[in-house]
């Protein structure tokens, strides 16, 4: 599986504004701007394992594809859901106020990309380099 590994996010392109669309007040946009977010993906045929490991916090996330799970954001945000389409993990999100986030992670040229992070027409992308 592509995925499998841990990857250190390399870059980010218009994450601010996608922070600031959901809400985050801009001490935790500056400080989620630069959070060394570091991800580690252990597949297991349908499960997969996801560490996330940052300046601010260290979770483990498991779930099985197609199978809705509970989520935490950093900064307090509650989300449900996810799936797997092709060879791209793809988020489908609600938070518990009704609204929808979507992500989309795939393996291009060697990178982790987490493209089309869309949040009420939002969108953004944080780019991951594999360790």
């Amino acid at each position: 599986m592509p995925f499998d590994g841990t990857w250190k996010v390399n870059r980010n392109e218009n994450y601010d504004k996608f922070m600031e669309k959901l809400g985050i007040n801009m001490v935790k946009r500056k400080l989620g701007a630069h959070d060394n977010l570091k991800l580690t993906i252990t597949p297991e045929g349908n499960k997969f394992t996801v560490t996330e490991s940052s300046n601010f916090r260290t979770i483990e996330i498991v779930f099985d594809l197609g199978v809705s799970f509970n989520y935490c954001m950093a900064d307090g945000t509650e989300l449900s859901g996810s799936s797997l389409e092709g060879n791209k993990l793809v988020g489908k999100f609600m938070s518990r106020h009704g609204n929808e986030l979507n992500t989309v992670r795939e393996i291009i040229g060697g990178e982790l990309v987490q493209v089309n992070l869309e949040y009420e027409g939002v969108e953004a992308n944080r780019i991951f380099k594999k360790e």
